[in-house]
């Protein structure tokens, strides 16, 4: 699991770094199933379209980070679809109902 410190990608001499003001939501998904604001969402699900309509100027430039970030270092059955993120959230419902018996 990632640490949740700054992210960086780079590619070629460019440095793409997740803000810090994202890092909780990406924390609270993948450690904790909490679904995220629309952008993370659109990007988690791999619907570009979708997160380049949601994203501010701060998060279209490093966009690639996102996808580094979720490709390299989240659980694969976390991210990629609509499908996969909500069997994901599903999954963190199930894990607070366990731990509430």
């Amino acid at each position: 699991m990632h640490n949740y410190g700054p992210y960086t990608f780079l590619y070629g001499t460019t440095a793409y770094v997740i803000p810090e003001r994202m890092r909780s939501g990406l924390e609270l998904y993948v450690k904790d199933h909490i679904e995220p604001g629309d952008f993370l969402t659109a990007v988690i699900r791999n619907d570009l379209k979708e997160a380049i309509g949601r994203a501010d100027d701060e998060n279209m430039a490093v966009l690639p980070a996102y996808v580094n970030y979720f490709y390299n270092h989240a659980p694969s059955p976390c991210w990629g679809s609509k499908e996969k993120m909500d069997a994901w959230l599903k999954e963190g419902k199930r894990k607070e109902r366990a731990n509430e018996l």
